[in-house]
This record gives C-alpha cells, sequence and structure tokens, in this order.
C-alpha cells in the first residue's frame, strides 16, 4: 500500500488538534487529581473539568451546570432514549427519522422489543425530513422525537427547528444528535430550541472517547450509570480528565474559528465537485439540499464503490463507502436505500469529508485519482 498522502475521512474522525494535545499533555503526566478529592490535587483537577464544561457550554450558548460529560455519542443517545423509555414503562410512542446513527436506531428497536410503539420516518429523495411527515406521526402519547442535525454520510442538514416548533406546541421533547455539526457550522441550543443534544469530541479534533449531552432545564433525565455522584449525579465514573480538557480546548477553538473553518472547508468542497463536472460517470449526492461544508457523497455509476475506495486508498487517498461489508460482501448503506436509491447506485457511492489538514493541492490529487480509476475501470 502505497504511503497515506490526503485523509479525507473526517465524518469518521479528524486528527488531533495540536494545541488540544499541548492542553492534554499535563493530564498524561505531571497532574493526575481525581476531581471528588476534596486535596489541593483534586481541586486542580475539579477546576480543569469545570473550565472545560464552560468551554463546551460557550461553543453551544448554553449554561455550564447543563452539561454533562459523556464518553460517546452512542452513550448519550441510549442515556436519553432509554431513560424516557423506563420512565413510561415502555408504554407510548417514540419517533425517529431513518437517517439516524445507529445508536438511536438501535435504543429505539430495543425499546420497541419491550413494548414501546416506534415510528421510523423515511426522508425524501434531498435527503431531509419533511416536518409534515412528523407532524403527522405525533400521537397524544409520544414520548420523544429523534432527529439528527446533520447526517454523518450524505452531509445533509435536517429542518430541525421547523420540526421542533411542532414538538414544542404539543410538549414532546426532542434529541438531537449534533455529532456531525458541532465544530463544522454554529450549534447554538438556543436557537434550536431542542431538550438534548449530543456531541462527541473526536468529530472536532478533540481526542477518542469523550462526548457531552447537553439538558434543558427541567427536563427529564435518568442516569444510566449508577455509582458515586459525579456529573450532576447523572452519569457516575471518575471524569477523564485528559479527555475532557482536550474536550474542552478543542471547543473553545472551534468556537472562536468557526467562520473560518466553515468557509475553508465549504471551499474545498466546493473545488471538489466542480472538478467532478469534468468526469464521466460521476454524480453527487443531495448536491442541492442543505449540507454540511465538509461532505460531499458521490456516486460512481456502474462501479463497485468498495473496490474504488481500495483502489484510492492504494493510491494515498482514504475516503470512505456508506456500505457494510459482512463476510467479505459489502451491502448497500441503509441510509442510501431509505432515501430510495437504488442498490446498485448505493453500492457505487462514496463518502468524501474533509478536515482542516486537507488543502487544495491534496483535493486536486484526490481528482485525479477519481478520473484515473473511472477512466481505467469498465462499468
Amino acid at each position: 500500500m502505497a504511503d497515506l498522502a490526503a485523509y479525507f475521512d473526517h465524518n469518521a474522525t479528524t486528527p488531533l488538534d495540536p494545541r488540544v494535545r499541548d492542553a492534554m499533555l499535563p493530564w498524561l503526566g505531571g497532574q493526575h487529581g481525581n476531581p471528588s478529592s476534596a486535596h489541593g490535587t483534586g481541586r486542580v483537577a475539579r477546576n480543569a473539568v469545570e473550565t472545560a464544561r464552560g468551554q463546551v457550554a460557550g461553543m453551544l450558548n448554553a449554561k455550564p451546570k447543563d452539561i454533562i460529560f459523556v464518553s460517546s455519542g452512542s452513550e448519550a443517545n441510549n442515556m436519553i432514549i432509554r431513560g424516557l423509555a423506563e420512565q413510561c414503562d415502555y408504554q407510548g410512542h417514540l419517533i425517529h427519522g431513518s437517517l439516524e446513527h445507529p445508536s438511536v436506531v438501535g435504543a429505539a428497536a430495543a425499546a420497541g422489543q419491550r413494548g414501546m410503539d416506534v415510528t421510523e420516518i423515511p426522508p425524501e429523495t434531498d435527503g431531509r425530513i419533511d416536518p409534515a411527515d412528523v407532524e403527522m406521526a405525533l400521537r397524544e402519547d409520544t414520548r420523544l422525537v429523534c432527529l439528527m442535525l446533520a447526517n454523518n454520510e450524505l452531509g445533509t442538514l435536517q429542518p430541525l427547528t421547523e420540526i421542533v416548533a411542532i414538538c414544542r406546541k404539543r410538549k414532546i421533547p426532542v434529541l438531537c444528535d449534533a455529532v456531525q455539526a458541532v465544530g463544522k457550522l454554529e450549534v447554538d441550543v438556543k436557537s434550536l430550541g431542542v431538550d438534548y443534544l449530543v456531541l462527541c469530541g473526536h468529530k472536532f479534533h478533540a481526542p477518542l472517547g469523550i462526548g457531552a449531552l447537553w439538558i434543558r432545564p427541567k427536563a427529564f433525565v435518568q442516569p444510566l450509570i449508577y455509582g458515586a455522584p459525579q456529573e450532576h449525579g447523572l452519569r457516575a465514573s471518575t471524569e477523564n480528565v485528559p479527555a475532557i480538557v482536550g474536550l474542552g480546548a478543542a471547543s473553545a477553538i472551534a468556537r472562536d474559528d468557526i467562520d473560518e473553518r466553515y468557509n475553508y472547508l465549504r471551499k474545498l468542497r466546493d473545488r471538489f465537485e466542480k472538478g467532478l463536472k469534468w468526469i464521466e460517470g460521476v454524480g453527487v449526492h443531495c448536491q442541492g439540499s442543505p449540507r454540511l461544508p465538509n461532505t460531499s457523497h458521490i456516486a460512481l455509476h456502474g462501479r463497485s464503490g468498495h473496490e474504488a475506495m481500495l483502489w484510492l486508498d492504494s493510491r494515498g487517498c482514504a475516503v470512505s463507502t456508506g456500505s457494510a461489508c459482512h463476510s467479505g460482501k459489502p451491502q448497500a448503506s441503509r441510509v442510501l436505500r431509505q432515501m430510495g436509491i437504488d442498490e446498485p447506485e448505493a453500492l457505487a457511492s462514496l463518502r468524501i469529508s474533509f478536515g482542516m489538514t486537507n488543502t487544495e493541492d491534496e483535493v486536486d490529487h484526490l481528482l485525479r485519482q477519481v478520473a484515473s480509476y473511472m477512466s481505467e475501470t469498465t462499468g
């Protein structure tokens, strides 16, 4: 395999920002206190955790007391869905979009197996949920609506504020998985109006294994992990101070740089998609929809997305295919199939997700490799 030259899979994970690493380093060596300890070393650790909590809150236009730290977006999604399902003894109704992250789909399915009614709402052909479909699905016993802000494969942005307004009239809480959006565009919990918002650090240059959950004041929540009273009594376990400090640093950087970041990522994506126009047999999914600035989802008509990914990887371009691979046989992306895209096109698709470490020269290199693949392979 060729030495990796260009990484275009930032929606999977992002490299650690050197400034974030520098903020974490003291907590990987000399600083080692337990934030629950009452002595001076513990108080220093507690101050570091609370500083990070304020940095995350500042990025979201939230109050620090409404932020709790978790290990991942998946944990936070499960915490809210399972907690609300248990509150109503698995009676009632839950709604989620069919493009949601597997942690939402899986937690909802588990609630359904225990008796809860679950409605899955498919998107329109533009990759977005129609607010009217959500309104029609609401019932008197609807306990929760789950809707991501941005899809991880397509990059499409959902009409969240419209859907929240509909739910607010019925006093139905909304869980927003904003994992893919945070750090790429401005996310303001007050403007969105949701009740719960989930983010994950490794999607915007913080370390792996750390996330956060924002909870609207007075919104129902119960712990997923019981034990000692860390995180306002909502998430037992000694805090992962190095990772929390890293998440805080990445949040502060994102808050300060969000406009510059958005514009730079969009410039790279637009350069790539403009170049694709000159390559026969390549299309872009949801190009006319509101999308994340960094995400381009393409179809290489008549080809195998899985084979194309491996071919590009051998030429120094790391990209992703939304297809799952079981027993060596790729399966079409659930997201694309939910949009009504047929299996051959779904299997021919790739996700390109740009990041702040990419350059225009790397984009041009990727375009040349895509063109070479299309010319050297047969449909």
